[in-house]
């Protein structure tokens, strides 16, 4: 973790989450950055048919709906714990006067911001890779640890695939 990341998790509040609860559900405006001590979550969409993962952060990893906590807008996502999770939250005024008119900072959230627009592009390209095996090795190549971290059914989700299709393609490339 990097120096400006562990001044602003100092100034975090701790807070335990149960496996299977909610940091964030649909309609809910996000007001706060959440860093992972222990644990895993992941975020996702709801539609009428199914749940679609989007994200997951586990270990030293910040998350939030990030769409919501940058313009105040309704979540469009829910964040839900997957385990039993360790939390550091830090509200959004909180992270801005962290940020406050102090030049390095500023330039650390540009870099932060930046790495979360080229995350989001890697999994535009994961969602057309039309292989399934090749998105799987892309998400691997990308996040080794993933399989340690994150249960099948939700990589599986993720990857937009079935976890039957998940574990077959898994058992081929052993």
């Amino acid at each position: 973790m990097d120096a400006l990341l562990q001044q602003l998790a100092a100034l975090a509040t701790e807070k335990k989450i149960a496996r299977n609860a909610f940091l964030v559900t649909e309609g809910q405006v996000d007001q706060h950055i959440y860093f992972i001590k222990t644990g895993a979550v992941r975020v996702f969409l709801q539609t009428e048919f199914e749940e679609m993962t989007i994200r997951f952060g586990y270990k030293d990893s910040i998350i939030t709906s990030l769409s919501s906590f940058l313009n105040g807008a309704p979540s469009e996502f829910y964040v839900q714990a997957m385990r039993s999770t360790t939390l550091g939250v830090i509200t959004k005024k909180q992270f801005f006067d962290f940020i406050g008119d102090n030049e390095e900072r500023r330039q650390w959230y540009v870099r932060l911001l930046e790495n979360l627009v080229s995350q989001q592009l890697e999994r535009e390209i994961d969602l057309l890779t039309p292989s399934p095996s090749e998105r799987l090795q892309r998400v691997l190549d990308r996040s080794p640890q993933l399989f340690r971290e994150v249960p099948l059914k939700y990589i599986a989700s993720y990857l937009r695939m079935t976890p039957e299709t998940l574990s077959r393609i898994r058992g081929t490339n052993s």
